[in-house]
């Protein structure tokens, strides 16, 4: 029986996440369980502790590390067989859920993600008609197999529970940027691949520094992604030196970027020695 989880994210924005799970509950089909985990500050934490129980939801306290450590811990609460990452500036279209459960029923033991609408500050920014998969130089690229990839869609993928009951884990180092993206090609090499639920979109509704974020963690993200990618996945030593080089110009106006160089080198050693 697959019983599917809804492992919500949220940091300090009530208003957005009850709109949210206002169109959750508004679904044909109806998850087993929602979890919401929030990271919010302490002033909004009661707010939306509030919203999520009036819509019937289980409310945690999130770690405050950063979102993927918030992923993590969210989708180790969950009860059901199945994990389904959300945010709280998602709006799904009607029969969006129902959509999903038939394509995880189809094959439980793949990943599933979907595609992506998106509107900043309201306005349309753009279309992706699937998730994307981790690239070379440590970013997304559309997917070539809808039914073999390792795409990942960062709140809107579908994990079987062995994923997390295994161990595995997004890397919790980076508080935002790509190494979400490289969580796909880590449960690749483990043997999780990924598939696209045919013509399903989720609609994102961000704020524009989202899009426009560009600090010293975005960019080491890319560059641990890009590392892993191209030191462990798919050898090429010729394009991990140029990305390399790519980051360091990109990071130089950062303080202690040789520092830090040496801790992002440990960190994918440490994620891939055993798989090389």
């Amino acid at each position: 029986m697959i019983r599917l989880s809804i492992a919500l994210v949220t940091r300090n924005r009530p208003e957005s996440l009850e709109r949210t799970l206002q169109n959750l509950r508004s679904q044909s089909f109806q998850p087993f369980e929602i979890v919401v985990s929030d990271d919010s500050d302490g002033e909004l934490a009661a707010k939306t502790a509030s919203v999520a129980k009036r819509w019937n939801c289980r409310y945690i306290t999130g770690p405050h590390r950063g979102l993927y450590a918030n992923r993590n811990y969210s989708a180790l609460a969950c009860r059901g067989t199945h994990i389904r990452t959300m945010d709280d500036d998602h709006i799904l279209p009607e029969n969006h859920l129902e959509q999903c459960f038939n394509a995880v029923s189809s094959d439980p033991h793949s990943l599933w993600t979907t595609g992506e609408i998106g509107y900043v500050n309201g306005q349309f920014f753009g279309e992706s008609k699937t998730a994307q998969q981790l690239c070379p130089s440590g970013v997304g690229e559309a997917v070539e197999n809808m039914d073999n990839n390792w795409a990942i869609a960062d709140g809107s993928t579908i994990y079987p529970k062995t994923v997390f009951d295994r161990g595995y884990r997004m890397i919790e180092d980076y508080k935002y940027g790509s190494s979400y993206l490289e969580f796909g090609i880590y449960l690749y090499r483990h043997g999780f691949r990924s598939r696209c639920v045919p013509n399903a979109y989720i609609e994102h509704y961000a704020d524009s520094w989202t899009i426009e974020r560009n600090d010293r963690d975005t960019i080491e993200s890319r560059l641990y992604a890009s590392l892993c990618f191209n030191l462990y996945f798919q050898k090429n030593p010729t394009l991990a030196a140029k990305y390399i080089l790519l980051y360091i110009w990109l990071l130089k106006t950062h303080e202690n970027v040789f520092v830090r160089f040496p801790q992002v080198f440990k960190n994918v050693r440490e994620r891939w020695m055993s798989l090389s």
